[in-house]
Parts: structure tokens; C-alpha cells; sequence
């Protein structure tokens, strides 16, 4: 293949690894005309743009030599071939050959040596035999579902490479420490709405067994939605549980929430009351729907749904009772269990209709944390189930890291909220921060 010039690389440090940093906005590194040079040049000599012995794999190798010489340069105080370097204090000894795995597979250097063995460069670390890109590759393969041999397999089939199912296990076990300091981070003062919601995972202990995985999400003064944390149970939680997630969540920072949405779990009601004493409980008002919909017959639903709409459409505690009443008078009869869900459920469904349309449309249903659950479980479903509890709270975990990575849920979800902020602000009038402070 000809043979390709490149200008030096420079190189920007994350703390811990190395890249090539992304060019600068409105700075082109190579020109559409080399570009096109090259791949026709490629095509010529019947090389691939990909793969091994590719294209690509040779530039990565040129280019991380190149800023390697450059780095070598920097220690000793000449660059290669000048005379200056000639009976130095410290001299350049050569080179050595060295197998990285880079984003387009792996990838043979020659890494510069001196004659005092001081030499410790950046770009590619002693001893380091990936570069960072490889690990964030590993990281979102295992976001989207796939297990350790998938991935392993992933990377083989694509990129050659011969990577072990216990190194892709170590590169996502790196975001450990990360998830322990999600889980403790500073949270805001002021949640106008927290969900609280389960989702339920297969976990090998001792057997397979289901356990629940417990989300909460709060959303800002700000209009935007916070996940505050994952929490696994055993299935058997109640008060004692709850309040010590409830109070590890006001231990870092929240002093106040003004609605509380939840659906069906055991003791929390009543940990919400002592954690903060003025929250409202709401029971998810579609989930009661959705509830009543499963007592009933297809057949019905049409007609049911259009007598159960003025029950939670009302304007006020009287008017809801007066139409659940005509709803049991026309359904009671043949759905006697329809009447004990509803009766059950009224003390947490009847805030709602004490609030203005702007601020029932936020908290109708816990579709905010369903759709985190929703991708949640398609990352859990190809698994089956997990080794331990900690595997599925990792997997778990990237899942809610690469949420939304290009923030339009987030704008969207933001222009719906000025509504609900001033309704909010006039509902809780001394609880919601001043507007100056938002």
C-alpha cells in the first residue's frame, strides 16, 4: 500500500486511560480528497477497508505510532534520527512489538524504548493491551442484553479479536465503584413527583428464584427525570424495607417530596408518611384502569371504559364517588370483584381528582418509570437469569446509564412540564423552591 504521511497526534488523558481525542469542532483532520486517495488506493492493491490487515487497522497502527514517537520525542529531548541524540544522557534503544485491541480489531505496534527504561507513555500504557473504545463497546453490548459468551463471540465474529469471557466479566465489573457512587450521589432538595415501581428478574441463589428489582425516579423543578436509585429485594418487603430506602434517599439531600406514585407495595404508604410527612400518595391511576380491564370480559371493555372515564375525569371527591357508584349499579352485579379493587384502592386513588388537569397528566401513570423498566427487561429477557444479585444490578445499571444517550425523551418531557411547574408551584405554594431559585 502507499505509504501514508500523518501529521503528530496529540493526545488528552481521561486520569486513567488514553485516547485520540475527537477533532476540534469545524477542524477536518484528513480531507475528502486524501480520503478517497486512499480507499481507491486500498481497492487497487485488493485490501479491505476493514477487518485485519485492512484499510482502517493499518491507519490506526500508523497514527498510534506516530503519537508514540512523538511521546518519545517529548521524554528524550530529540525526535528519531537526529544527531543532537548522540551520546546523550538518555538515548532511544529501539523498539518493541506490542498487540493492542483497538475498535477495528486488533492491531500490532512497534512501541518506542529508551536506553534507561523510563519511558512511560500515555497513548498506549505499559502493559495496557486495549484501548479505551474497546471497553465502551464491551460496556453497551452488555446494556443492550447480551451475556458475557455473546459477547465474546460478538467481538470474535466482527473484529477477529480473542477476548475471554472472563475479561468482558472484568471490563463491566470497572463499573462497579462507578454504580456504588451513582448510588450515594447528592440529590436535588425538592422532588415535585417521585415513581416508585418493581420490575422482577430471575436470580440464581442457591436456585433460580424471581426477586424484585425496586426503580425510583424522581422528576425536577426543572421538568427532568432523575433516576435515584435500584434497589433488589427478595419479594418479601414491607415496612422496614422501605423505610430504610426512603430514608437513605432523604440522606442525600431530599427533603421533600410533594407526590409519591406507586402501585401495590407492601408498607410503603406508610414509610412515605414517616419520611416525609406531608407527601401525597398516589396509586397510578392507568395501572387501576389496566386492573379493572383483567376482571372483566373483552367483550365489555368498550362499554366499561367509557363508564369508568367520569370517575376519574371528575372535578372534585363528590362527583368521582356519585359516578363510581352508577359504574358498580351497571357492573357490580356481573364484576362483584371489580367493586373490592376499586374500594381497596380509593384512599390512594382519590387525591387525584383534587388536583388541576396540568398536574393529573403527570402523575395518571408511571409510564416515565415503565419505559425504563420496558428497556430494562428487554436487556434481562435473551439472559434468563442471572448468577448472582450483584450481575443483575450491573446489567441493570448500564441499562439506566445509556438511557436516552442523545437527551430528546429529556427535551421532549421538558417542554410538557412548564404546565405542571406553575400548577405545581400554585398547589404547593410553600414547599416548591422560589422561582428565582430554579
Amino acid at each position: 500500500m502507499t505509504d501514508i504521511t500523518t501529521t503528530d497526534p496529540t493526545t488528552q488523558s481521561t486520569g486513567e486511560e488514553w485516547r485520540l481525542p475527537p477533532p476540534a469542532t469545524g477542524r477536518v483532520v484528513v480531507s475528502d480528497e486524501l480520503a478517497a486517495q486512499l480507499v481507491d488506493q486500498a481497492r487497487a492493491d485488493g485490501v479491505d477497508l476493514v477487518g485485519p490487515g485492512g484499510l482502517l487497522g493499518d491507519l490506526t497502527k500508523r497514527v498510534l505510532e506516530a503519537g508514540l514517537e512523538v511521546e518519545m520525542a517529548d521524554h528524550v529531548g530529540y525526535d528519531k534520527h537526529d544527531p543532537e541524540g548522540r551520546n546523550g544522557a538518555n538515548s532511544r534503544n529501539g523498539t518493541r512489538s506490542k498487540t493492542v485491541l483497538t475498535e477495528v480489531g486488533p492491531v500490532e505496534i512497534d512501541v518506542p524504548r529508551d536506553r534507561d527504561g523510563t519511558f512511560d507513555p500515555k497513548l498506549v500504557r505499559k502493559r495496557q493491551r486495549r484501548l479505551a473504545g474497546v471497553d465502551e463497546m464491551v460496556i453497551s453490548l452488555t446494556a443492550k442484553g447480551l451475556t458475557t459468551g455473546e459477547v465474546q463471540a460478538h467481538l470474535a465474529e466482527v473484529y477477529g479479536t480473542d477476548m475471554s469471557r472472563e475479561q468482558v466479566s472484568k471490563i463491566t465489573d470497572a463499573i462497579l465503584g462507578e454504580m456504588a457512587e451513582w448510588m450515594t450521589r447528592p440529590l436535588e432538595r425538592v422532588y415535585p413527583v417521585v415513581f416508585i415501581d418493581a420490575m422482577v428478574v430471575k436470580i440464581r441463589d442457591g436456585q433460580v428464584a424471581n426477586r424484585p428489582i425496586y426503580t425510583a425516579i424522581g422528576v425536577t423543578v426543572d421538568g427532568k427525570r432523575d433516576v435515584l436509585g435500584l434497589w433488589a429485594g427478595t419479594g418479601g418487603e414491607g415496612a422496614k424495607f422501605w423505610l430504610q430506602v426512603l430514608t437513605e434517599i432523604k440522606n442525600r439531600g431530599v427533603d421533600d417530596v410533594c407526590i409519591v406514585c406507586c402501585d401495590g407495595l407492601k408498607g410503603l404508604p406508610d414509610s412515605i408518611a414517616v419520611t416525609w410527612p406531608l407527601a401525597v400518595v398516589q396509586t397510578c391511576v392507568l395501572h387501576l384502569i389496566r386492573n379493572t380491564f383483567r376482571l372483566a370480559s373483552r367483550a365489555d371493555w368498550d362499554r366499561m371504559a367509557k363508564d369508568l372515564r367520569p370517575v376519574y375525569t371528575a372535578v372534585n371527591e363528590e362527583q368521582a364517588q356519585a359516578k363510581l357508584a352508577e359504574f358498580h349499579d351497571a357492573w357490580g352485579d356481573r364484576y362483584p370483584a371489580i367493586k373490592g379493587l376499586w374500594d381497596n384502592a380509593w384512599g390512594e386513588f382519590i387525591p387525584f381528582v383534587d388536583y388541576s388537569v396540568e398536574i393529573r397528566r403527570v402523575i395518571y401513570s408511571t409510564n416515565a418509570i415503565e419505559s425504563l423498566n420496558a428497556r430494562m427487561r428487554r436487556a434481562t429477557r435473551a439472559r434468563g437469569h442471572f448468577p448472582n444479585e450483584q450481575a443483575a444490578m450491573k446489567t441493570l445499571y448500564l441499562v439506566t446509564r445509556s438511557l436516552d444517550p442523545k437527551g430528546t425523551g429529556q427535551a421532549r418531557w421538558t417542554m410538557r412540564w412548564k404546565p405542571a411547574l406553575n400548577a405545581f408551584a400554585v398547589t404547593f405554594a410553600d414547599r416548591m423552591p422560589a422561582a428565582e431559585n430554579l
